[in-house]
């Protein structure tokens, strides 16, 4: 390594990530900086209702206790450590931290960045929070902090922050933002970029697969790797599936820089290595995005076990029989989901078996509660034969909605409190740019017509899926140039809405990504009101790339 070189290392990909994982990231291999990725949208809210219990909490505890494990190692190494555990609170989790290091005995400078916190301005939310970038972070960096807190930043802040203090970059110097943006949301949810939750799963020890390291360099390019002994893998594909979560079209905004999705190159560099180089970028919108979270009311669900013959039959006697309870209580909204699990002639129970999902809905937990629960139960000895349900069923539960607006970004204080408790102004970007689409680019020239053969999608391209408030993405890779010219034009945004029925009337839009042999699609409000409100069977939309990969289309032998 050099002194041209910032190796940066991811130890949480969201709160409740493996605990151990900082720890075999500070004892594993060579660091400059260690960051945790903590919150999430439906983190918030959960942060949100425990700053309503107590007003000092708000953060992540988990990292205060990774670092009671964990401090001096850093401490000793000359690893400084970022993280957005601060949530809700990072005055308070950088305080914390400091009792913790008084405790210990270890003499480290604790910094944090705040000014995400709109909620005044949302007075009907539970949280709603701005997402800043990485200058604040630089700042404390720069004036000497060992440990850096924030609240509500991007993801890809706590790395772009790092590299513009470790290489002096500029605000406006935004290809090299760019290419910092892109390393960050590689690393950003852990082991996803080492063969954790990989289409290929097969090809790379997913049992305890590492967390990432960016090795970046002075003009934004990086290399993508891991500790050596870890288990997963690093290759084209995994980065690619990272790459493709949770985004949208060639253009990637943030608070610092729009980064060009469209110009990422990536090469194999070697075994569990993958340069990324090539990345422009462009001056940030003039707004940056606000997460607010809203406590949405109040829900309850049975899930009734059918078993056998007469599955249809069985569903709509239950339906009948808890149409007096549903109407006396008159819930604001009433699903029935009919599962079908089941197969003929099944060799196990559970193989023979449906699942029945009532889910209510109310703002007011009466509605909901012990009286439509007690109503399921009283159906125990006289309703379909082998009646069972899969858990009793409680007095409703809250949940939450998530949706996202916008501020300006000169409307916004963010602050970087330094270890000595200077308070320093970030200023807000001097340049900024609308966000429009880019283009549609030209499609490879498609396959000569041969042979086909129905099968599974699947076999010929990976996909990565996730969600972003109430919309969905689903990223589609192909692993070779000449599946790259097969899916291009066979995997229209029509053709998806085919396979995936659930998108058949919804928004469905294609982004085409040549230099990754990838496309994006977003499937606007296919999660309702975000994951919080627990709308669907997938409330995160995690699995829905694997369903479209699963789905048969004919497919040329010649790939097969």
């Amino acid at each position: 390594m050099t002194a041209s070189t910032l190796r940066v290392g991811n130890a949480s990909g969201f709160y409740g990530d493996r605990f151990d994982a900082m720890r075999e990231m500070l004892t594993g291999g060579p660091l400059d900086v260690l960051t945790g990725d903590y919150l999430a949208e439906l983190t918030m809210l959960i942060l949100g209702r425990d700053r309503l219990k107590d007003p000092n909490a708000g953060y992540a505890r988990t990292f205060l206790r990774q670092l009671e494990e964990c401090l001096g190692l850093a401490h000793e190494r000359g690893v400084r450590i970022v993280a957005n555990a601060g949530g809700l609170n990072p005055a308070g989790l950088a305080d914390a931290v400091r009792t913790l290091a008084d405790r210990l005995g270890i003499p480290v400078r604790v910094a944090h960045v705040e000014g995400d916190d709109r909620t005044a301005a949302h007075p009907d939310s539970l949280a709603a929070h701005a997402y800043l970038g990485g200058f604040g972070i630089a700042q404390c960096l720069r004036a000497g902090a060992d440990v850096v807190v924030t609240g509500r930043v991007t993801d890809a802040a706590l790395v772009t922050g790092p590299a513009a203090a470790h290489f002096g970059w500029a605000p406006t110097q935004y290809d090299r933002l760019a290419g910092a943006v892109v390393a960050g949301h590689v690393l950003e949810c852990g082991a996803q970029a080492t063969g954790g939750n990989y289409a290929f799963f097969g090809e790379g020890g997913a049992v305890r697969p590492g967390f990432p390291v960016a090795e970046l360099h002075e003009d934004g390019s990086s290399v993508i790797t891991k500790h050596p002994g870890t288990g997963g893998l690093v290759d084209v594909g995994t980065v690619t599936a990272q790459l493709l979560y949770e985004t949208a079209g060639a253009r990637y905004a943030g608070p610092d820089t729009t980064a060009r999705l469209d110009t990422v190159r990536l090469t194999r560099e070697g075994r569990d290595r993958v340069r990324i180089d090539g990345v422009r970028g462009e001056a940030p919108p003039p707004t940056l995005k606000v997460g607010v979270n809203r406590l949405g009311g109040f829900r309850n669900e049975v899930v009734f076990v059918l078993t056998g013959l007469e599955i249809e039959s069985k569903a709509a006697l239950v339906r009948q029989q808890m149409r007096a309870a549903l109407a006396e209580s008159r819930p604001a909204r009433i699903d029935w989901d009919l599962v079908r699990t089941d197969r003929p002639d099944a060799p196990t129970e559970e193989t023979a078996s449906a699942l029945l999902r009532l889910v209510v809905r109310d703002p007011v937990q009466e509605k909901v509660g012990r009286a439509l629960s007690a109503a399921a139960v009283e159906l125990a000895l006289s309703s379909y034969p082998g009646f069972h349900v899969l858990a009793p069923p409680g007095r409703g539960a809250p949940y939450g909605v998530f949706e996202a607006a916008r501020v300006p970004q000169d409307a916004v204080d963010h602050v970087a409190v330094l270890h000595d408790g200077r308070r320093v102004p970030v200023p807000a970007p001097r340049d900024t740019a609308a966000l429009d689409a880019v283009p549609e680019p030209p499609l490879p020239e498609p396959l000569p017509p041969g042979p086909v053969r129905r099968a599974p999608l699947g076999l010929v391209a990976g996909a990565r899926s996730g969600d972003k408030g109430g919309d969905a993405n689903v990223g589609v890779w192909a692993r070779t140039d000449d599946a790259w010219r097969w899916l291009a034009h066979e995997l229209t945004a029509d053709r998806f809405r085919e396979l995936i029925p659930e998108s058949r009337d919804l928004p469905v839009t294609r982004h085409t990504l040549p230099n990754l042999r990838a496309l994006n699609f977003v499937v606007a409000g296919i999660l309702g009101e975000g994951v919080a409100a627990q709308a669907r069977f997938d409330p995160q939309a995690k699995a829905l790339g694997e369903w479209l990969r699963s789905r048969h289309l004919d497919i040329p032998e010649v790939l097969l």
